[in-house]
């Protein structure tokens, strides 16, 4: 089995980013698939692993316990980051 493509990964960072979904619910969801691949149950590229990689972090909270450690300027960054990838493989 392939793991989701980058315009499915963008799409999460995009429901982040909106407010759709929780920065919870996308880690859990990158996670599982992270942890599919690392028991040989997924096939994912190196691209997929860089952006679940990220997504898979980005409920990580700050030092003060009161925000996230990700701005959301830094997981626009990264959506944008992936958007330019999946073009360059389209």
């Amino acid at each position: 089995m392939t793991g989701p493509g980058l315009d499915e990964i963008e799409a999460w960072f995009d429901a982040v980013l909106s407010g759709r979904v929780t920065r919870d619910e996308a880690d859990r969801w990158a996670m599982r698939w992270l942890r599919d691949d690392s028991a040989g149950l997924v096939e994912l590229d190196a691209e997929q692993l860089w952006a679940l990689d990220l997504l898979g972090g980005i409920d990580l909270p700050d030092g003060s316990g009161a925000g996230f450690l990700h701005s959301e300027e830094q997981v626009r960054e990264w959506r944008d980051e992936v958007r330019v990838r999946r073009r360059q493989s389209a």
